[in-house]
């Protein structure tokens, strides 16, 4: 007995259609079937890993300098609320190295007992962190 013997007798029968339930859009039938991620993460992780981060670079003895200059000046002149653009070292909090930002806006504060900037908008920089500052 062949296959379409044994059912014959339902192969001509119309297609049943629920009259208490819509028909389901060919699109979402097909997402059922769609392949299981048995790797829950993994498209995350490879995104983490292509992401690029940049090794440290400490100043050396003429930069370190050139900063300490700028600083004295900024706190010299910190009643004026002075407008600098510094570039600034940023740790990466997932990955060894980090990313070099350049932020500009209006210093508020110099904490000697932290070792940080204070800008007006409240972000603070460590001096540790500071590669350049600017007067704009």
């Amino acid at each position: 007995m062949s296959d379409t013997d044994r059912y014959r007798d339902i192969i001509g029968l119309p297609h049943h259609r629920s009259d208490q339930f819509p028909h389901m859009p060919l699109a979402q039938r097909a997402a059922q079937f769609s392949p299981f991620a048995a790797l829950r993460g993994y498209e995350d992780e490879i995104e983490e890993t292509k992401r690029s981060t940049e090794a440290r670079r400490d100043p050396d003895e003429t930069d370190a300098e050139e900063l300490n200059g700028k600083l004295l000046s900024l706190k010299a002149r910190l009643n004026e609320r002075p407008r600098i653009k510094v570039v600034y070292f940023q740790a990466d909090e997932r990955k060894e190295g980090g990313a070099y930002i350049t932020f500009e806006g209006d210093l508020k504060k110099i904490d000697e007992y932290a070792e940080r900037l204070i800008m007006s908008d409240g972000i603070t920089i460590s001096f540790g962190d500071i590669v350049k500052i600017e007067d704009i």
